[in-house]
């Protein structure tokens, strides 16, 4: 069984707040922790999501980092999009915004996605601002293309049924409602680990029902037919991935094929036990991962003039 959390229930509080701007107007919403000057770590979350779900690695990152978490569009306080905003280019297009809105010029970060934000890294890998500003990478419980054929929600043998059905569940528009006895067992069972702790079940559970219906659908759509093999190629910065043993979303066989394709792969860590909603149910693990990939890859610089980042929008 996992710990609780020491400090559940306790949001850590952004030292501000900003709007980055995408290549399409789409607004995102950005929180910067921690103090200026110190290492950057740029958080993206995955589907049905939001910064909430970083919060562990918040916690104890803020300390001695600068750590950047921000909203995709459609989930937290980020605006959904217009019909056609939705796509991997737009997943793209926003994380670059959030480069551009809170790094220097050549500012270096280490970037880690869990799900969903792991294939926006992938989807951004042959951008200039990615190129520019990542350090090091992790990928958490993720997976580039297949993502129907390989899914092992619908307890099924693998086929066009199958794959049929969990087209169906990642596009079902029915609201998700208040959080139940009942919807907590279904998403525990389709996301997590049977030994995760109640109450980083309930957390997961709280985050993904605040999730408004119509982005989640569409964002459903899109990894429904997801390709993002080429990104995995593409990404050429040192990078290391986590996945859950039991994940029934990404299995593993993801995890495995994005380490073989990477140019640069630190190794894969496969973690015993444990679901599709790793920063949650391993937080310490991923966390220290992260570190240590800020210590080996990331340069100290100086303190810096934040008035001189480019292209930020406060939030009043």
């Amino acid at each position: 069984m996992s710990r609780p959390l020491p400090t559940a229930g306790l949001r850590p509080v952004p030292a501000r707040e900003l709007l980055a701007v995408s290549a399409d107007g789409s607004r995102i919403h950005v929180e910067v922790h921690g103090q200026d000057g110190a290492p950057a770590v740029v958080l993206s979350h995955g589907w049905t999501c939001n910064t909430h779900f970083w919060d562990a690695q918040i916690k104890d990152l803020a300390v001695d980092h600068r750590v950047i978490a921000y909203d995709q569009r459609g989930h937290g306080t980020s605006p959904a999009a217009g019909r056609d905003g939705y796509s991997t280019d737009a997943l793209a297009d926003d994380l670059e915004a959030v480069l551009a809105a809170t790094l220097a010029p050549g500012e270096k970060a280490v970037l880690a996605g869990h799900s969903m934000g792991g294939m926006t890294i992938m989807s951004a890998s042959r951008r200039p601002r990615l190129r520019e500003h990542a350090a090091a990478a992790l990928l958490c419980s993720t997976g580039s293309s297949r993502l129907l054929a390989e899914s092992l929600v619908v307890p099924m043998r693998p086929g066009a049924v199958r794959t049929r059905l969990t087209r169906a569940i990642l596009g079902a528009r029915a609201p998700l409602g208040p959080v139940t006895p009942v919807s907590r067992r279904i998403l525990k069972y389709g996301t997590m680990g049977p030994g995760s702790a109640p109450d980083r079940v309930d957390t997961c559970a709280r985050i993904v029902h605040d999730c408004p219906r119509i982005p989640r659908v569409a964002w459903g759509h899109v990894l429904a037919d997801l390709d993002l093999d080429a990104g995995v190629r593409e990404l050429r910065v040192p990078t290391a991935v986590i996945a859950g043993t039991e994940d029934r979303l990404t299995p593993p066989v993801h995890a495995r094929a994005i380490a073989a394709a990477l140019p640069d792969c630190l190794g894969l860590t496969e973690l015993t036990g444990m679901g599709h909603m790793t920063p949650v149910e391993a937080p310490e693990v991923v966390t220290a991962k992260i570190r240590e990939l800020v210590t080996t890859y990331l340069p100290v610089l100086p303190e810096r003039d934040t008035t001189d980042v480019e292209g930020k929008e406060e939030v009043a």
